[in-house]
C-alpha cells in the first residue's frame, strides 16, 4: 500500500453539464469491451460518480433501430449518469439519433467519438479524419448539442491530435467543440498515424486546456497505473482522465484512481486468488448480460489480460482461452496458485499497440478543410480510439 504524491490541489469534482466527475475519471469506450458487464466490473471497484461510457454506438443503427444495436445501448439499473458515445459523420443523421435517444431517456450523456484511426473509417472521412473538415465538424456538433439541449442532456466530444503531424486539428477542433455548445472535450494524445504505438504526447493536452477554457478538458493516452493519471494532471492541468487499454484485465485500476486522485493510500494489488475471483465475477455478469455461450466466448479475450505476468503454466492459459461454461470458468479459476503476488511486469501497458503507419484518407480529402459534404458511405460500426 501507498501514496501517489500530487502537486496540484483538486477540487472537490469537474462537471460535465448536471453531472459531477468525482474523481474526475471516464471509463473509455471500447469496442467489444465496455458493455454493460464490463462496466459493472469497473463500477463496483471505482466511484460511482465516475464516468463509465457503454461501447460506441453507430448513429445509423439508431436511426435504423437496429436490434443488436439496442442491446449494445443496454445499461445497468442503478448507473447512472448513463453515458454513451456516438458514431457518425452527418449532422442530420447524429442530430435524428440524439432525438431518439433523449426521447426514448435511453442515455443522460452523449460523447461523439472522433477517434477512430482505423484505416477502414478513416479511408471514408470518418473518425480521427472527421475534424480535419472543420465547417463540417461545427455542424455536426451543433446539430447534436441543439438535439440533447431540451432534455438537459450534455454532448462531449473526444478527439486526436490530428491526422499526422503535418495536419493537427486538436485545437480547432477544442475551440470549435466548444463554441458549439460542447459540456467537455477529451484529446487522445496521439495522432491518427500514430495509431496506439510509441507515446502519447502530452504536451499536446496542456496546449488545449490552455486554448478551451470554459469546458472541462480531459486527457487520454498512457494512464497504466494510478500514478500515470496524477502525473498526467500535474503536468498537463487537465481537469480529468480517460482511462482504456490500462484497465484491461485490471478494473480494479479504478480503485487505484480513486485513491490516488483523493490523495488517498493506494489498496494494495491483488494476488492471483484475487484476480481469479475478479476473472469469475466477469464471466457471470456477461453471463447474466448475454447468455452463457456468448459470454464464455467475449471472455475468451480477456485471458491474456487478467493472467498477464503470472505464473500459469502453458497449457492452463490455453484452457483459459478455450473456457466454455461457467462451471469450467470455476474449475480453472481453481486450478491458480491463489498466493501467487501481482507481478511488477503487469503493471505497464496492455491491449493494442501496433505501428504507426499512413493515414487512409478519401481523395482530396485535404483539399479544402472548409467543405461541409458529407463523406459518402462512412456510417460504418468500428470502435472508438
Amino acid at each position: 500500500m501507498g501514496f501517489v504524491q500530487s502537486d496540484v490541489l483538486r477540487e472537490a469534482s469537474v462537471r460535465i453539464g448536471p453531472y459531477p466527475v468525482d474523481p474526475p475519471v471516464v471509463l473509455a469506450p471500447m469496442a467489444g469491451i465496455t458493455n454493460l458487464a464490463f462496466r459493472k466490473l469497473c463500477r463496483e471497484f471505482g466511484s460511482p460518480t465516475a464516468i463509465y461510457v457503454c461501447e460506441m454506438i453507430t448513429a445509423r443503427a439508431v436511426v435504423e433501430r437496429n436490434e443488436k444495436t439496442l442491446h449494445m445501448m443496454s445499461f445497468d439499473a442503478d448507473e447512472h449518469p448513463r453515458s454513451m458515445q456516438l458514431y457518425g459523420v452527418d449532422p442530420a443523421t447524429l442530430g435524428e439519433a440524439v432525438r431518439i435517444i433523449v426521447g426514448e431517456g435511453w442515455a443522460d450523456h452523449i460523447d461523439l467519438n472522433l477517434g477512430c484511426p482505423v484505416p477502414k473509417v478513416t479511408r471514408l472521412g470518418g473518425g480521427a479524419a472527421l475534424p480535419y473538415k472543420r465547417t463540417l465538424f461545427r455542424r455536426i456538433v451543433a446539430a447534436m448539442v441543439k438535439a440533447a439541449e431540451p432534455a438537459g442532456v450534455p454532448v462531449t466530444v473526444k478527439f486526436r491530435i490530428g491526422i499526422d503531424d503535418e495536419h493537427r486539428t486538436y485545437l480547432d477542433a477544442g475551440r470549435i467543440a466548444e463554441a458549439e455548445g460542447a459540456q467537455a472535450v477529451a484529446l487522445h494524445a496521439r495522432t491518427a498515424a500514430q495509431r496506439y504505438s510509441g507515446q502519447a504526447d502530452w504536451t499536446a493536452i496542456a496546449r488545449l486546456k490552455d486554448a478551451v477554457t470554459a469546458i472541462p478538458v480531459l486527457g487520454n493516452g498512457d494512464i497504466f497505473a494510478a500514478a500515470d493519471a496524477v502525473r498526467m494532471m500535474d503536468e498537463t492541468g487537465c481537469d480529468g482522465v480517460v482511462v482504456g487499454r490500462g484497465c484491461l484485465g485490471r478494473p480494479w485500476l479504478f480503485a487505484e484512481l480513486q485513491a490516488a486522485l483523493r490523495g488517498e493510500p493506494l489498496p494494495d494489488a491483488p494476488d492471483l486468488g484475487g484476480v481469479g475471483n475478479v476473472l469469475y465475477r466477469h464471466g457471470a455478469l456477461l453471463a447474466e448480460h448475454l447468455g452463457e455461450d456468448k459470454a464464455m466466448r467475449d471472455l475468451r479475450k480477456h485471458m491474456a489480460w487478467y493472467l498477464m505476468g503470472f505464473p500459469v503454466g502453458a497449457d492452463l492459459r490455453r484452457t483459459f482461452a478455450t473456457v466454455s461454461s461457467l462451471i469450467q470458468l470455476e474449475d480453472l479459476v481453481g486450478q491458480l496458485d491463489p498466493t501467487a503476488p501481482f507481478p511488477k511486469d503487469a503493471e505497464g501497458p496492455r491491449g493494442r499497440q501496433g505501428s504507426p503507419g499512413k493515414v487512409a484518407l478519401p481523395h482530396g480529402w485535404l483539399d479544402d478543410p472548409d467543405d461541409p459534404a458529407v463523406p459518402q458511405a462512412a456510417d460504418v460500426m468500428h470502435s472508438g480510439g
